[in-house]
């Protein structure tokens, strides 16, 4: 799938990173990475026009694929974070790597329509559904690389490692035993043996939580990830029962044990960090630790809202994630860190328009490991733009056009999607599935169990 030719574009407008925004953009590419770009030029011949704005690839820092058939099926009866854990688990205990695969592809597919180019995907449902490994120990891992792969873009296999099921070492049952590779050795093992064979597809790692990972195993897994120079994530801090259970068992916070075992470098990303001390920030900060925030999923199962500012501000880049698919729309995660920020402090203008989109895009290519996320000569080809024509868009080409795309502009407002120097999405329709919507129709059904409703 790697593109082995030439290719250009003649982009009417550019974000080519900082605060700049360029006109009549050309931008040429040889084997899947830029080789120039030439801003006010003339179109040449070969040229594809790419009329509205342009701007690299986003990049999904936190996925759980599998989510997204629960989308709309827990606004009801569902009271809380855990009551929506058990009904994610009963989705978990019927996947096979058949319907997972089905339901990832769809999924991505949904994912390359918005506008991304990449996904790190916090994969943790590792074995059948007695948890017991599949001849091929990493089957449903394939299944979920083959898929993005088979979508057209760009996956980060996060293996997720995940032993207990809380911090005072109670064991795994029930769907639990699905993501239990026994030890820290038995998950290294099996990660060790994963080597995906697609250039679109590498393996980074993660430790689920500090309630899944005992505090042996947390220094083994960084050291796992510096020697093998792989990005290593973990959900932090999400809910404050979390820290009360860590406080109340290693007397310290999440953030703290973490950083005792040698967790946070620019290697690693903290998902959410919704609930933090600000000497937790101070360390996240100083590490230069990324944080994936995931405004969507945060705000719908009422986990709060994070530090993003302050974190930023002592030093960690942000990037975002679409997590559970409550929605999978980045331009909203996006503009929500900002506009979060404004309810809780009652002022506008944390964020400029260049960093949200830095955010979306370099910041969070370099959290999964990906050369990308910029338009600039070695970068990978990969870019997406947003049509400026639509009734969300309709202005923005009279004023400030990053700012009015990154505030008002959907994913139904995406025009083209290239990866890799390859078209992916033209005029908002998928290259290899036209029909998306009935993909996932079909997928979600056979992800619950059910049978399509035929209306």
């Amino acid at each position: 799938m790697v593109s082995n030719d030439t290719s250009a574009w003649h982009a009417e407008l550019a974000w080519v990173g900082g605060e700049r925004m360029e006109r009549d953009v050309l931008i040429e590419a040889r084997n899947g990475r830029i080789v120039a770009v030439t801003p006010n030029s003339a179109p040449t011949a070969d040229a594809q026009r790419l009329p509205g704005l342009t701007m690299p690839g986003l990049v999904n820092t936190h996925s759980h694929v599998f989510h997204r058939a629960i989308r709309g099926h827990s606004q009801s009866g569902v009271a809380d974070f855990w009551a929506w854990r058990d009904l994610m688990y009963a989705v978990a205990a019927r996947l096979n790597p058949e319907t997972l695969y089905r339901l990832a592809r769809a999924t991505y597919a949904e994912m390359a329509l918005s506008g991304i180019t990449s996904v790190g995907e916090f994969h943790y449902l590792h074995h059948d559904d007695g948890g017991q490994r599949y001849t091929d120990p990493n089957e449903l891992s394939h299944a979920v690389i083959q898929a993005a792969v088979d979508a057209g873009i760009r996956i980060t296999l996060l293996d997720t490692c995940y032993l207990q099921g809380d911090v005072t070492g109670r064991p795994l049952a029930g769907v639990q035993r699905r993501f239990d590779d026994g030890s820290f050795q038995g998950w290294a093992e099996r990660v060790d043996a994963l080597r995906p064979s697609s250039p679109l597809a590498r393996v980074g790692s993660a430790i689920h939580s500090v309630r899944a990972v005992p505090q042996p195993a947390l220094r083994p897994m960084a050291e796992f990830a510096a020697v093998r120079d792989l990005p290593l994530h973990v959900h932090l801090s999400e809910q404050p029962a979390e820290n009360q259970a860590c406080m109340a068992y290693y007397n310290c916070t999440p953030t703290e044990l973490l950083a005792d075992a040698g967790v946070w470098s620019p290697r690693a990303t903290a998902v959410h960090a919704t609930h933090l001390t600000e000497a937790d920030i101070a360390v996240l900060g100083e590490s230069r630790t990324s944080i994936s925030m995931c405004c969507t999923t945060e705000r719908d199962l009422a986990d709060g809202v994070g530090p993003a500012i302050r974190l930023r501000a002592a030093g960690s880049p942000l990037c975002v994630g679409s997590d559970a698919h409550m929605a999978i729309d980045l331009w909203e995660e996006g503009r929500a860190i900002e506009l979060n920020e404004r309810l809780v402090s009652g002022i506008r203008g944390h964020l400029s328009a260049p960093a949200i989109a830095a955010a979306l895009t370099h910041s969070g290519a370099a959290s999964i490991g990906w050369d990308a996320g910029r338009i600039q000569s070695g970068a990978l080809a990969d870019l997406v733009t947003v049509a400026l024509d639509t009734p969300r868009t309709a202005g923005a080409r009279s004023g400030d056009a990053l700012a009015h795309v990154l505030f008002a502009a959907t994913a139904a407002d995406i025009h083209t999607v290239i990866v890799d120097g390859r078209e992916i999405v033209r005029d908002g329709c998928h290259a290899g599935l036209p029909e998306i919507g009935r993909e996932l129709e079909d997928a979600v059904a056979g992800a619950l169990g059910r049978d399509r409703d035929p209306a």
